[in-house]
């Protein structure tokens, strides 16, 4: 009687075997290579403004409300911009920003619980995921583009200063259908440069950012003043912020 020969004794030709040999080495490449690419696209971007954002370019071509209309935006250094904006941001998106290293996991865990719960929960990404996801990703939710976030964090946590993550945030985040950064929404909505704003209005400003094409801090709802006040109840907790 004749039997088969088990699966890991066959026969495989060289010819196969090399042709897989290829594939793995060149996969590998190709995975330094991304690798490479990506560090040097985040040490760039330590010195060198990013010039448009992912965002930016799914408003213009794609959202329906901002398609075809302009961008605007003035980029400034974070020392043109009012400390109370830089503490308005942290009271109201992420309030261990000075202290994290990317990733807030007690909010993590308990979006999660929420999530298991079927509740409503508030985002748990901090500001240095909001930067990896603007600059650098699309903004679809899913999984993929979670793991992308994360690992995107970790390169400007390692790569950037937190004055540089905060310089960058303030300047992309988006304000109002095709306002990107806080000085066109300043500009915009107070007639003033974001060196200029008030405790008051940097708490209203931070009020747009879970709503920008919904939200005006210029006519702003009940809902939006009150959110206001609990941002400048946490800022007079933050204390000072040194960057």
């Amino acid at each position: 009687m004749s039997s088969k020969t088990p699966i890991s004794e066959q026969y495989v030709s060289p010819k196969r075997a090399s042709t897989l040999n290829w594939y793995f080495k060149g996969l590998v490449i190709l995975a330094i290579a991304a690798f490479m690419v990506t560090t040097g696209i985040v040490i760039l971007h330590r010195w060198i403004n990013p010039p448009i954002t992912w965002l930016m370019v799914d408003r213009y071509f794609v959202n329906n409300s901002t398609r075809l209309k302009p961008v605007n935006r003035q980029w400034v250094s974070i020392k043109s911009i009012s400390p109370h904006v830089v503490k308005a941001a942290i009271a109201a998106e992420d309030n261990l920003f000075l202290t994290h290293n990317g990733f807030d996991f007690e909010s993590i865990r308990k979006a999660q619980e929420d999530i298991i719960l079927g509740k409503r929960f508030r985002g748990a990404s901090t500001i240095s995921m909001q930067v990896a996801k603007n600059v650098y990703l699309w903004h679809n939710r899913s999984w993929t583009r979670k793991v992308f976030e994360a690992g995107f964090t970790v390169f400007i946590e390692t790569l950037w200063s937190k004055r540089r993550i905060m310089e960058v945030y303030l300047n992309v985040a988006e304000f109002g259908p095709s306002v990107y950064g806080i000085e066109a929404a300043s500009k915009k909505y107070f007639n003033k440069s974001a060196s200029a704003l008030s405790k008051n209005e940097a708490a209203l400003m931070m009020t747009v950012l879970p709503s920008p094409l919904k939200r005006n801090p210029a006519s702003p709802s009940a809902y939006m003043k009150q959110y206001q006040q609990r941002v400048i109840k946490t800022m007079h907790n933050t204390g000072d912020v040194k960057l």
